[in-house]
Order: structure tokens, then C-alpha cells, then sequence
């Protein structure tokens, strides 16, 4: 019997600094796709007080406003007034030209099978993916709620619900598991911003996110109980937030893009980076095969690890890890995945049709970047998809 233990995980909103800077990132990588399926981008962002800095590099046949594309994203995330706007922001651009004989444009669907060896790992990486059975989407249970409630709130901010509130926000979840199972939700905690002092109260705060956003709960299997604990600026009333009280990066936000820190992930960033970088398709078909093993009822939870070395297409390793709830064993469940799916930077970015996503659904990618890149079924991204799970069983 495992012991009895709490586990929290953290969303954040829209326009918190950090996924405000993803947003950015991934609306690049998105518009250069569009133009150039075979693109190469590498796409970054900074922010802090009025100042945007963004660093671009690419391989690509078409041209990007990087400008434009950053401050409409910015207004969209609600920063059309104030010290920080869409309109008056400063931009500074650092863009330059990634070399053809590292990066080359490639579009995969123009590959022949026997090309895919020549698309090779332009950088080492370990990428890991996690499944487990504790949601519908195959998500841990803390950053799933997570999620549900940061954009529950950040819908009702934008639908003029909360209007005292602003776009930046951070909501924790703690869940108490025994057995390795979830039992009951322990705590949530809100951050918010609001954009004065005296409004709202924190009597009115918690009535207004009790009323507007802790309803979403209602439709889970594990709902709140007299004894959870609500949260609301436990520090003090925020006023403001965003890029003028704290500073944003790209790619600082893995845990929230991945599996709120229930399972080991890359310390590589996911957004900003062509679907050929292995460290982000890398991520996304580790997680497709942890999917299948426990859609297969192979194992309840299952971690998938791929390594991968400078040069070489087929990784290194593939292994899996099922925490001792699987039903055969662990070596095998890999050797099953290896068999049936490619895991070659080429025949994943072929697989989920990567590069052509932005062109048949646009503004996918910028779309990942925030509420999580895993999970995402809303989006049906195709690596939530259980489509060979019945050939590993």
C-alpha cells in the first residue's frame, strides 16, 4: 500500500508575463508555417515594465511582421492601456537568419520513406511523456483542474463577469491521492490582480469566484468538500500585474505545459521552436505513446523517456516506466512501442502532420502555449489522439 500524500500543480492565465511571451512565440512560429510549411524558427520573447524584446531566427521562405504579430497578441491577452499596451510598447528586435546547413527548409510530406533518415537530431535531447488514468484526457488530476480553473476564470474576466479583475492570474490545486488515486481535492488558490485597491473587497472576491469560476467543479468526479481550503491572495491584494509588477520569459512555464511537475518532463522550452526541434516533437510523441499503453490497460500510469543524440535520427533509447502498475512487463510495453511507432524527428513531424497545422487550423500553435501543451483535447491535438493503442495490447 503506497503512502497517503498531497500533490499540487499551478496554471496560470492568459496574460501572465511568462505565457504572454509563449503566446508570442508560438504566434510566430505559427505565421511562418503558414507562409513556409518547411519553415526553421526559433522564436523567443522577453518582456518587463513597457519593453517587448524578441529574438527571431529562421530558415524560411516567406516573411513575418514579428512586430505586428507581437502586439496583437498582446492586445488580444487584454494590454490595451496602461504603462504596458499593445499601441505603445516598446519593441526592440534582435532577427537574424538561421544557417541552411544545420537548419535546412524542409517540408516533411515532400519525404520520401527513405529520407527520413537524413532529418537528424540537431541538438541532444531526453523527452519525456506521461499518461495515467486519473482523467478522461489521461492527465494527473492537480494540473487537469488547474488548468480548468485558470481558464474558467480568465473566460470570466473577458466576458466582463469579473471586471475588477485584469488577465494576470495563477491558480493552484492540491489533491490529496492515497493509493496512488486521487480521493479529494485538499486546497485551491487564486492569485489575482485586480485593478484597484478598494475593489473588490476580499469578501466580494471570494463570493465572485465562488459564483463565477469554482462552478466549473460542478461537472468533475472530484469536487470540492466542506473541509477544502480556498485561498485568495493569501499575501495581499495585487494590483496591477502583468509585465509592470514582474518580468516574462518564453519556455519558463515547463511544468504548466507538460504535467504540473507530476512527472519528469524536458528542461527544454516547447514554445518557439519548429515542430522538427526534437525537444518539442519529441514531447509531443512521447506523451502520444505513454497514451496508448494506458489506453491499452497495459499499465494505470506509464512514463515514456526517448533519448536522442546529435546527428542520429532513431533515438538512442526508449523507455518505459509504469510505477509497478503494469501488466506485463516494462521492457516489453517498450519494445512493443518501438515496433509500432517511429519516433525519428521526420516520421513524428509526418505522423501528426506538424508542420501543416497552422495552414488547416490557424493559430494552433499559439493556441498550446497556454493552458497546456498536453491534455489538449479541446484542440484535438494529434498526439492526444488513441489511434494504435489496440496494436500494443
Amino acid at each position: 500500500m503506497n503512502t497517503p500524500f498531497l500533490f499540487t500543480s499551478e496554471s496560470v492565465t492568459a496574460g501572465h508575463p511568462d505565457k504572454l511571451c509563449d503566446q508570442i512565440s508560438d504566434a510566430i512560429v505559427d505565421a511562418y508555417l503558414t507562409g513556409d510549411p518547411g519553415s526553421r524558427i526559433i522564436a523567443e520573447a522577453a518582456v518587463s515594465g513597457g519593453v517587448l524584446f524578441l529574438s527571431a531566427r529562421a530558415n524560411s521562405s516567406t516573411n513575418v511582421d514579428l512586430t505586428g504579430v507581437a502586439r496583437e497578441i498582446v492586445a488580444e491577452a487584454g494590454y490595451r492601456e496602461g504603462e504596458f499596451n499593445a499601441d505603445d510598447c516598446t519593441v526592440m528586435l534582435s532577427q537574424y537568419a538561421l544557417p541552411n546547413e544545420r537548419h535546412p527548409r524542409i517540408d516533411v510530406r515532400d519525404l520520401e520513406n527513405g529520407d527520413v533518415d537524413d532529418v537528424v537530431a540537431s541538438q541532444p535531447a531526453t523527452v519525456f511523456g506521461y499518461a495515467c488514468d486519473e482523467t478522461p484526457s489521461l492527465m494527473p488530476l492537480p494540473i487537469s483542474l488547474a488548468h480548468l480553473l485558470a481558464r474558467a476564470l480568465d473566460s470570466a474576466v473577458c466576458a466582463g463577469q469579473l471586471e475588477s479583475l485584469g488577465r494576470d492570474a495563477k491558480v493552484q490545486v492540491g489533491v490529496e491521492y492515497a493509493d496512488r488515486a486521487p480521493r479529494r481535492i485538499h486546497s485551491i488558490t487564486f492569485l489575482t490582480a485586480q485593478r484597484t485597491a478598494e475593489q473588490p473587497t476580499p469578501a466580494q472576491l471570494r463570493e465572485l469566484l465562488t459564483d463565477k469560476v469554482l462552478v466549473c467543479l460542478h461537472d468533475q468526479a472530484l469536487k470540492q468538500d466542506d473541509d477544502t481550503q480556498l485561498y485568495i491572495n493569501p499575501e495581499g491584494v495585487l494590483i496591477g500585474g502583468g509585465p509592470v509588477v514582474h518580468a516574462g520569459l518564453t519556455g519558463r512555464k515547463n511544468a504548466i505545459d507538460t504535467y504540473g511537475e507530476y512527472s519528469r518532463h524536458s528542461g527544454a522550452a516547447l514554445s518557439g521552436k519548429d515542430p522538427l526541434r526534437i525537444d518539442r516533437s519529441g514531447a509531443y510523441a512521447a506523451r502520444h505513446a505513454a497514451k496508448q499503453v494506458v489506453a491499452a490497460r497495459l499499465a494505470r500510469h506509464c512514463e515514456v523517456q526517448i533519448s536522442y543524440t546529435v546527428g542520429r535520427a532513431s533515438p538512442a533509447s526508449v523507455r518505459v516506466h509504469t510505477y509497478g502498475t503494469g501488466v506485463v512487463d516494462d521492457a516489453e510495453i517498450s519494445r512493443r512501442l518501438s515496433e509500432v511507432l517511429d519516433f525519428r524527428p521526420a516520421a513524428i513531424a509526418k505522423r501528426f502532420d506538424l508542420q501543416r497545422l497552422p495552414l488547416h487550423r490557424p493559430g494552433f500553435y499559439r493556441a498550446l502555449a497556454v493552458y497546456g501543451h498536453m491534455g489538449r483535447i479541446d484542440l484535438d491535438a494529434p498526439w492526444e489522439r488513441v489511434d494504435v493503442a489496440d496494436s500494443i495490447a
